[in-house]
């Protein structure tokens, strides 16, 4: 009976994480505006992250969103020193999906996704008792 409900909240959350990917790669090609790329691109990505991560671990645990706000924070810190120079990644579709460069508005907009990510987590994908 356990291994079911994971398989099945394995599903949902690669379910979300194909959905919301497609989102982002849709903002990436087609949106290049000033809000919804650069904030609602930035805020979507951790929820993709969170996703992708209970598809490997699908028991809930609190500190999950944490976690993908440090990972964030250490991309965005990546991006503040150059790192995507600094690997020697010239691919144009793996430097756009890295990111190039640093703002603190970025930060936040992590910050929104990991919260949203939380409140699907306690009101969305809640186990019942």
């Amino acid at each position: 009976m356990i291994k079911s409900k994971n398989a099945k909240s394995r599903l949902i959350f690669l379910a979300v994480f194909v959905l919301l990917f497609a989102v982002e790669v849709l903002i990436a090609l087609y949106v290049h505006d000033d809000f919804i790329r650069p904030y609602v691109g930035d805020m979507i990505v951790t929820v993709v992250v969170w996703s992708f991560a209970r598809i490997i671990f699908p028991d809930r645990f609190k500190l999950m969103s944490l976690y993908v706000m440090i990972f964030a924070i250490l991309v965005e810190v990546g991006q503040y020193f150059n790192y995507v120079e600094l690997l020697g990644i010239t691919n144009p579709i793996l430097v756009t999906m890295m990111g190039t460069s640093f703002a603190w508005a970025d930060i936040a907009c992590y910050a929104v996704g990991c919260v949203v990510a939380v409140v699907a987590d306690c009101f969305v994908f809640r186990k019942k008792a």
